[in-house]
């Protein structure tokens, strides 16, 4: 006996037919077990993986792909048309027995001397000062940081004009006490320490910014504990805030190396690498071989800077780690 409302006999049988056809239907449609192990590897859902698909996109087609062809194109001959011709190692061979490289290298390693040490330094000391509780301790640190955000190019316009040696404001007060023009942009033996001073000077806030940072983390109770056994100012900074403050340390280091290294705008703005390539470090070595279609000396020329890089950046966090273990 059917009930009002309930199903008949014949809607029950079609009811039935309809699931057994959509079992069937997705029995056919299973993944292959090749498919079903992929996604069990994966968690057991592509979902995540389509949310970050897009960065190795974008990495792999602006980042590994460049980064592979220039590898590729260390060995060749290749001067922007036709079938780059495979010369094996003759791009490094050269490089390495030529003195233009090797110039470029030693410029960089003096531009290095004369910025990192005492912009370390500045950095870690005026970092500390501005910690305490000072007077118009904001304003010095707005200050402190206006160099670094304006651009280069003006301020390399300022440098032109600041050391010009005919109308620059330099030479016109080193005259006014009777000293002569110096030429800071067309000398040999100048031309780095000014190129060196600009750019110790816009950096000089990037350098306060990370030196700060790593202050403020230290926890104030071991400056109190200090201070309570009778550590001096001068004995918490060289016991307490230096050595917890190793880590910011050479990570700076690491960073001012490889722009020191990678340095172009600075030499290209101020002296175009003159005078007598005085001036041309190695990112602007590798600017002129790439302006001359040099392709593949200039992309040597980049992996012999990225070795440098990589193997300076282990020798700084292998003594890092060596320091913190003893």
């Amino acid at each position: 006996m059917d009930f009002p409302g309930s199903p008949t006999a014949s809607v029950l049988k079609r009811r039935e037919l309809i699931r057994r056809t959509l079992m069937n239907t997705t029995l056919k449609a299973s993944p292959s077990p090749l498919f079903q192990r992929l996604r069990v590897w994966l968690g057991g859902s592509y979902a995540p993986y389509l949310y970050i698909a897009p960065f190795f996109i974008l990495f792999i087609a602006f980042g590994f792909y460049p980064l592979a062809y220039a590898f590729r194109l260390s060995f060749t001959e290749w001067r922007g048309a036709g079938e780059p011709i495979f010369i094996g190692l003759e791009n490094y061979t050269f490089l390495l027995s030529n003195s233009f490289f090797w110039n470029s290298i030693q410029n960089s390693v003096i531009l290095w001397l004369l910025i990192v040490p005492v912009q370390t330094l500045m950095a870690v000391f005026a970092a500390s000062l501005l910690s305490r509780q000072l007077w118009f301790r904001s304003f010095f640190r707005v200050v402190f940081l206006i160099p670094y955000l304006v651009p280069l190019v003006a301020i390399a316009q300022i440098w032109l004009i600041l050391f010009d040696k005919n109308f620059g404001a330099i030479n016109t007060v080193l005259q006014s006490f009777g000293i002569e023009p110096i030429g800071w942009l067309t000398t040999g033996t100048w031309s780095k320490p000014t190129m060196a001073l600009m750019v110790f000077w816009k950096g000089a806030g990037f350098a306060v910014l990370i030196m700060l940072a790593a202050i403020q983390n230290i926890p104030q109770e071991i400056y109190e504990s200090a201070s309570l056994d009778g550590a001096s100012g001068f004995q918490q900074f060289f016991r307490i805030t230096i050595p917890l403050m190793r880590r910011s340390i050479v990570f700076f280091m690491i960073i001012s190396t490889l722009g020191i290294l990678q340095m172009f705008a600075e030499p290209y703005v101020l002296t175009q690498g003159g005078p007598y390539n005085s001036t041309v470090t190695a990112g602007f070595a590798l600017f002129r071989y790439t302006r001359n279609l040099d392709l593949g000396t200039g992309s040597a020329n980049s992996f012999l800077l990225m070795l440098i890089v990589v193997v300076l950046s282990i020798v700084m966090l292998r003594m890092l780690r060596d320091k913190e273990a003893s």
